[in-house]
């Protein structure tokens, strides 16, 4: 079955009290619980922003190289995101609306390939002529 991103950007979601943010996880929660049941839900979490970024990592000479800022300049911040698996897209739209409507904030969803060789073909450049 494929795997399903439902994420929401931070920068989609307006300020909210204490009290509001306790009644959307309870919301949510509720959602998630369905997810449980119904054998779709892998794994769920959020509060995340620009703040809880703590370093960046890229690869230099065969080596990883460590930088703790500044980072680059977004004007979008992953917020939160459940990962499901479900039996097709309309299974996915159908938890991604439900999470939609439970938290009031957009979702976004994406689809994770199914292996390598799905990669490889949408995202590898086409093999050059000898």
């Amino acid at each position: 079955m494929p795997k399903y991103l439902i994420a929401f950007n931070d920068e989609w979601v307006p300020l909210h009290t204490a009290d509001e943010l306790v009644r959307k996880s309870e919301a949510s929660r509720a959602v998630l619980d369905d997810m449980q049941e119904a054998g779709v839900f892998l794994y769920a979490d959020g509060g995340i922003d620009a703040s809880t970024a703590i370093f960046n990592v890229v690869s230099k000479d065969g080596k990883a190289v460590f930088t703790d800022g500044p980072f680059v300049e977004t004007k979008e911040h992953l917020g939160g995101f459940t990962v499901i698996e479900a039996a097709d897209d309309e299974a996915a739209r159908y938890w991604a609306g439900r999470l939609a409507v439970s938290l009031d904030w957009p979702q976004e969803v994406h689809r994770f390939p199914s292996d390598l060789d799905e990669i490889v073909e949408k995202f590898g450049a086409p093999a050059r002529e000898t």
